[in-house]
């Protein structure tokens, strides 16, 4: 039996896990207790959690500035506060909405066929079984109409290549079920 060298020893392991255990779970609202604390009043928390804390401000914010972390808690509470006096309303554009709803209806449709579009895939040359209907891979199945067809929408998170698409335009980096018939094809009539 031969052991692997590169493998970390389970004392190792332990160790880094008994090293950082304390930030989590059960102890997670205490600890953010103290963060908060910290970012109030630096002084207000022993030596040992101060150089953690100080350590974590030195870590550049999520958008590469600078920035140091403020408390938490005032805002929260503002937040709060601004909810219960119902200042705010929700203002909703029924253009947008209905957009935001054929995007999510395009996602869907183009999961739909990375997930069963093989299902639909002419396999058969001699057509000596019938094709079983699939409605997830027509638009309609998701409101989508004939109108749908010319829309451009967003496609940056599908890895087509592009930005936007339309439902008519053929992907350029994949294919599809049917080899190199068209998008417009199998998402405008896969039955």
């Amino acid at each position: 039996m031969s052991s692997n060298p590169q493998a970390p020893s389970a004392s190792s392991i332990y160790a880094a896990y008994n090293g950082n255990t304390y930030l989590f779970g059960g102890n997670a609202p205490y600890v953010e207790e103290m963060y908060e604390n910290y970012l109030a009043n630096p002084g207000s928390v022993l030596d040992t959690w101060r150089e953690y804390f100080d350590a974590l401000q030195n870590v550049a914010a999520v958008d590469g500035t600078d920035a140091k972390d403020v408390p938490h808690l005032p805002v929260v509470n503002a937040f709060a506060e601004r909810a219960k006096s119902g200042q705010t309303r929700v203002v909703v554009a029924s253009a947008d909405l209905e957009m935001g709803r054929k995007r999510t209806s395009v996602q869907q449709l183009i999961s739909a066929y990375r997930n069963v579009g093989a299902r639909w895939a002419d396999l058969d040359p001699l057509k000596r079984t019938e094709r079983d209907k699939i409605p997830e891979l027509d638009p309609s199945f998701y409101g989508l109409t004939d109108a749908d067809q010319e829309t451009v929408f967003n496609t940056s998170n599908t890895f087509f290549g592009k930005e936007t698409m339309s439902l008519c335009t053929p992907p350029t980096k994949t294919r599809s079920a049917g080899g190199s018939k068209s998008w417009k094809r199998f998402a405008a009539n896969p039955t």
